[in-house]
């Protein structure tokens, strides 16, 4: 066995730019496949963070229906009061849909014939909590609050969308709407928000002002943004909160289990870049093989003259194979180095927190020596195949 590998080594080393060539192919195979499970990892903890700070901070509260349809028990107007008392709410508001019927919205008190200045759009009557619970980001103006939800003034905030219809675009000038027949004075316009995207086509006006002009009776729902962690307790208190003599008539919706989703987000990436890992070893494999098959054919007059000396089949196929399996070994060690490298490289640029589990780099060798291994089983069977007269007629 010594002086098979020191015949491999020699051969190997006698060579070097086509040895380089060959491990080209596993160093490429291997850093990919280490550098795609790094960055799977380290991309999925990234996805599942954002989840947590967003989604798992998210719980949304509304009475249950009856037969009829009809909320067997309706929000207090005090809803959002309660709710901040409880402990792990960040931000809390309610939110309500506005009946309407043929209210059309313009925003010119005249009509012109030659152009639609007419709409109809969904008016939301909501408590000056909600923009901070669904974390509106205005692009002009700003919200409501607590006055004029108190003295139910006609001011609304607009959704990008209704505004690009109505053609306001800031609100320095006062702008107004009309809502019917009665003027709204335009405070904000909402460019984003991360919960209720619904909003951004839609007129909103304050919880009060829903009261007093068009006749609202409760809130019909709450959104409550909780501390990290807190989700499920918050979901569990706030319908004794909001209807202590029957919590059962309202239900809270707490985000799925963080632990659960990140294992699921987990498996998909990794069984996706695990996919793209392999197929780029095997691309490395073949390519092993076939330098490996032509070493064999240009050393067919050594094969056949060490056949001829006594070597049996068995020390030829040996040879190519510990060759093959030194080339992928080798390939193995610098694509785990390449592959970390990577992994250390995107996420500092990205300025993320590296992941990549410790066997990864580690069992890369071992997984280049199988490539190896597996790649020269062909050649080196081929090789052990010829005879010595016919190895030594070839090459003559």
């Amino acid at each position: 066995m010594q002086a098979l590998l020191g015949e491999a080594f020699a051969s190997v080393l006698g060579q070097p730019v086509r040895a380089a060539l060959t491990v080209l192919g596993t160093v490429v195979g291997v850093a990919a496949l280490v550098a795609t499970l790094g960055l799977s990892r380290t991309a999925g903890n990234q996805i599942v963070g954002r989840f947590d700070a967003l989604a798992a901070t998210d719980v949304f509260i509304e009475p249950r229906l009856g037969g009829s349809g009809r909320a067997l028990s309706p929000l207090p107007w005090d809803a959002e009061q309660r709710l901040l008392r409880l402990n792990g709410v960040v931000a809390a508001g309610t939110i309500s849909e506005v009946d309407a019927p043929g209210q059309l919205v313009r925003a010119v008190p005249v009509h012109d014939p030659l152009s639609r200045t007419e709409f109809q759009f969904p008016i939301r009557a909501v408590s000056t909590g909600l923009p901070g619970a669904i974390h509106a980001v205005l692009s002009s103006g700003r919200t409501f609050d607590a006055g004029n939800s108190d003295r139910g003034d006609r001011v609304v905030v607009l959704g990008r969308s209704v505004a690009d219809v109505l053609h306001v675009f800031n609100v320095d000038n006062q702008p107004a709407i009309f809502i019917g027949d009665r003027a709204y004075v335009v405070l904000g316009i909402l460019e984003g928000v991360e919960r209720q995207p619904a909003l951004l086509g839609a007129i909103l006006i304050p919880e009060g002002t829903g009261r007093r002009e068009f006749g609202l009776l409760s809130p019909a729902s709450a959104q409550v943004e909780t501390q990290l962690g807190a989700a499920y307790a918050v979901a569990l208190e706030a319908p004794i909160a909001l209807s202590p003599n029957d919590p059962t008539l309202l239900k809270a919706t707490a985000p799925p289990e963080p632990r659960r989703v990140r294992m699921g987000v987990q498996q998909e990436l990794n069984a996706l870049f695990l996919l793209l890992g392999l197929v780029s070893l095997a691309v490395g494999a073949l390519g092993i093989a076939n330098l490996t098959l032509v070493s064999v054919m240009e050393r067919v007059g050594e094969i056949g003259l060490r056949r001829a000396l006594g070597a049996t089949r068995w020390h030829i196929a040996s040879q190519f194979l510990i060759e093959s399996t030194l080339l992928g070994t080798l390939g193995g060690i610098v694509g785990a180095s390449m592959g970390t490298l990577a992994v250390v490289i995107v996420a500092s640029v990205r300025t993320w927190t590296p992941v990549l589990e410790g066997w990864v780099p580690l069992s890369a060798p071992v997984a280049g020596a199988l490539v190896g291994l597996v790649a020269g089983l062909y050649p080196s069977v081929r090789a052990a195949r010829m005879e010595p007269v016919e190895a030594l007629r070839a090459q003559l």
